[in-house]
């Protein structure tokens, strides 16, 4: 069994460790032909002779793929019957996500392939990103003094894998490698917001290829897009959290590269996304393209968190 991605870890609210206890709790939530969705909550519980003082905490959603061990070539999951009208919703929702993220693999645009309606419209999103951008490429010193090009916000670390980090099949640790991602998006958001970011949750996580022990990891960071003056219409639980819809909201990207210098090649590991607020800002900078890519990057992931939005 691989973990194929990561769909959203949301922080519901903040437990106090030193005065509540904390419960973890995980089931399968949906089964595919060779893929299952797992739903792991966290419940904290101040006094634990009182049922009703357990509430949830956190909540995130993990796909693993079978692989048979000696082909590694997918292996059929036995059928998961829902039984409850709870377990009935939960398995129609991840039907509903595995459907949506197969729409995207295929969308996903390749070179001479005819685009789709989805590619078309976050082209004209991309489109309309890079026109807001003209005066800063063109006459920065005229334009909005409170928007910055994404390529400004840029960070990178880098590292040698060790082998204290392996998991059961001898490559490194996914949860390592989210870790490090996470380090490095809290600081691109601490430096960019000026200020401690509050960590609201984890956006996506997908898993491009495996990294073995004593590979050089790069790791590249970037604000993607924010929402200055917060997000006053979502009404999910998340933004809710401490007023957090009020608060600026920072979406950082991490990329993971496994570099090989002898070879003079570098592959694409990991994506991450993470969403932060600036709990002491009244708004923040508008990021925005320098370049298509970047336009068309930003355009995508909007989209797919507004989709991400709607099976909330």
């Amino acid at each position: 069994i691989v973990t194929a991605g990561v769909d959203r870890i949301r922080l519901r609210r903040r437990s106090q460790i030193d005065l509540e206890d904390v419960h973890l709790s995980g089931k399968v939530t949906w089964v595919g032909k060779s893929s299952m969705e797992i739903r792991m909550q966290a419940f904290a519980q101040k006094d634990p002779n009182d049922p009703n003082s357990r509430e949830e905490t956190l909540e995130a959603y993990f796909t693993f793929v079978t692989l048979d061990p000696k082909t590694k070539k997918p292996h059929i999951m036995p059928k998961l019957i829902p039984e409850t009208p709870e377990e009935r919703a939960l398995f129609e929702l991840g039907a509903l996500k595995a459907k949506a993220k197969k729409l995207s693999r295929k969308n996903k645009l390749k070179v001479g392939q005819q685009l789709s309606d989805a590619s078309l419209k976050i082209d004209e999103t991309a489109a309309s990103l890079l026109e807001q951008a003209s005066p800063l490429l063109r006459m920065p010193s005229l334009a909005d003094p409170h928007s910055i090009l994404m390529k400004d916000t840029q960070m990178q670390n880098a590292m040698i894998a060790q082998p204290q980090f392996r998991n059961l099949h001898n490559r490194i640790f996914g949860g390592f490698l989210a870790r490090r991602a996470f380090e490095l998006a809290f600081a691109t958001a601490y430096v960019f917001g000026g200020q401690l970011p509050r960590f609201l949750e984890v956006d996506d996580i997908s898993f491009e290829s495996p990294v073995d022990v004593g590979d050089l990891l790069v790791f590249n960071s970037r604000v993607l897009y924010t929402l200055p003056e917060g997000c006053s219409e979502c009404s999910n639980a998340i933004y809710a959290l401490d007023h957090s819809h009020d608060q600026p909201l920072v979406m950082v990207e991490v990329e993971a590269w496994v570099t090989e210098p002898e070879t003079v090649q570098a592959r694409i590991s990991n994506h991450f996304y993470f969403t932060f607020a600036l709990p002491e800002g009244a708004t923040c900078r508008k990021v925005l393209p320098s370049n298509i890519d970047e336009a068309r990057n930003m355009a995508a992931r909007m989209t797919a968190d507004a989709e991400q939005a709607e099976v909330r």
